[in-house]
């Protein structure tokens, strides 16, 4: 047993945990948490450590990107969540190695025992081997993704306000977004609505016409996982909103302002002010770095290899869920969808499982259950396949409203992102449209980076050709977004790298 040695207190935990089971938890986000709720009765003692404070619920960041919600109503405080539970210490701080020949990890730079682990560390974004894209085109997986595209698509608007260059507004006010699944469509018709509804009611200056919204995919449609049906009820709703779409599309090279896409057709320069990347993942370098320590397999994608247990092999106490680990034993042989209900669900049943060895009971065995897919095109209008059956409109949007408010784990933010939809609804506006993030970069600050090209003095002269558009590239080259610009280095709001 792993002792009191390894339980961080400043006094002993209640007699009847002094000499229990450590569970270790790393990673604070669906699946972990789940695992966390499913031990509260069990006679263990638990830590659950995560480089954040708080549980994000990543299907609505693109609402925070476009204003229709706040950080707030997605992220809940994981002391909030857990720390009734008796049995859990929440620890804040950064796993870095694993000794699973000695049950220990390394946390915040000293050695912590356990006798179980259960790592659930998620995922971040990957952009194929071209980590310096990461500057020009933030992905979706933190709350500082989001804010940052919220940043930049207000500035955009900002200055084309100001911007007397027609073709310099174009530029601003153009959107490039590369992927086509749920993420990539769901901001694609949020940051429609919001630019579209913002420019008409909000802004003297600009045209909403005039607003150029791009969604690049490599495939022939948008949604490849959902029936081809409902695709192109998708396709059809977002062209509707003014959204292009440019299929059999590849990024071919990157920089700031603009955007080089190899199609059948050729090589396509599309010039955006603004670049969002929603179009693939990995999982956290914490599968690497049990791989390396145990020699346990992985898929193509880096996700461990589980049994049925979500064990590796030869170290029963080690499981791992939610997108860290390939589960393929499954009724179709599929592995497990990368999504919320498969992770809180594999989380549930490792913390049932591990209460039932430690209790001598006998062992549940794992089902899930497939909620479907499903994805919000417009204020009122979604596609949603749940179990083969097929909706779209707004009895789509009722039960993709539904489902999220149901796997919310906070019950406050629940109210607030109802109020909020039905204001967003009802009024056709925004909650949250504060531009927030780099200060130096806002408007009016005596600073070097907060020159505008329109600004007087700065840049070339307006009235040289072109001068207006290349003033507003050069101004978005020089934009320092704050984000990482290494691997993995922020992607993930797991404890490990």
């Amino acid at each position: 047993m792993a002792g009191e040695r390894f339980y961080l207190e400043l006094e002993p935990p209640e007699e009847r945990l002094r000499h229990a089971p450590h569970v270790v938890i790393v990673g604070g986000g669906f699946a972990g948490v789940r695992a966390c709720k499913a031990l509260a009765n069990a006679d263990v003692r638990i830590s659950l450590i995560d480089k954040r404070n708080f549980n994000l619920f990543q299907p609505l960041l693109y609402q925070v990107a476009t204003g229709l919600v706040s950080r707030g109503d997605v992220a809940t405080p994981l002391r909030q969540m857990v720390g009734r539970q008796r049995n859990v210490q929440v620890l804040l701080g950064e796993v870095t190695q694993i000794n699973p020949e000695g049950q220990q990890i390394v946390f915040n730079g000293k050695a912590y025992g356990y006798d179980y682990l259960v790592l659930a560390t998620g995922s971040g974004s990957t952009f194929f081997g071209h980590e310096n894209w990461r500057t020009f085109a933030p992905p979706m997986k933190i709350l500082e993704h989001a804010e940052e595209i919220r940043r930049r698509l207000l500035m955009a608007m900002e200055q084309a306000e100001q911007t007397p260059d027609p073709e310099a507004r174009r530029f601003l006010q153009t959107v490039v977004i590369v992927g086509g699944g749920p993420t990539g469509c769901e901001m694609a018709g949020a940051t429609s609505e919001l630019m579209r509804n913002a420019m008409r009611r909000e802004f003297r200056q600009l045209n909403p016409s005039d607003t150029r919204i791009v969604l690049v995919d490599p495939g022939d449609r948008v949604l490849r996982a959902m029936p081809e049906s409902l695709s192109q009820a998708a396709q059809e709703t977002l062209e509707a909103l003014g959204v292009e779409m440019l299929f059999k599309g590849r990024v071919q090279t990157m920089q700031p302002g603009e955007v080089t896409v190899g199609t059948p057709d050729g090589d396509r320069r599309l010039q955006a002010a603004t670049v969002i990347w929603t179009a693939g993942v990995r999982p956290s370098h914490l599968g690497k770095k049990l791989a390396d320590a145990i020699g346990c397999e992985t898929d193509r994608s880096g996700r461990v290899i589980v049994a049925p247990d979500f064990s590796v092999p030869g170290h029963p106490e080690i499981r791992v869920v939610g997108d860290l680990c390939s589960y393929k034993h499954t009724r179709d042989g599929n592995p497990l969808p990368g999504m919320a209900g498969p992770a809180t669900q594999a989380g549930g049943f490792v913390g049932k499982d591990i209460a039932a060895v430690v209790s001598g009971r006998s062992r549940p065995t794992f089902s899930w259950f497939d909620f479907g897919s499903m994805a919000v095109l417009d204020r009122v209008d979604a596609v949603a396949d749940l179990r083969g059956f097929k909706f779209k409109g707004g009895i789509g949007w009722l039960l993709w409203a539904a489902a999220h408010l149901a796997f919310m784990p906070d019950r406050e933010n629940r109210y607030t992102l109802l109020i909020k939809w039905i204001f967003a609804v009802v009024s056709q506006s925004r909650a949250s449209m504060l531009l927030t993030g780099m200060p130096s970069q806002h408007m009016g600050l005596d600073a070097p980076d907060a020159a505008f090209p329109m600004q007087s003095g700065s840049g070339p002269s307006i009235a040289e050709p072109g001068a207006a558009l290349r003033a507003a590239m050069d101004y978005y080259s020089n934009q320092v977004s704050g984000l990482p610009t290494q691997s993995g280095s922020g992607d993930s709001a797991a404890a490990i790298k």
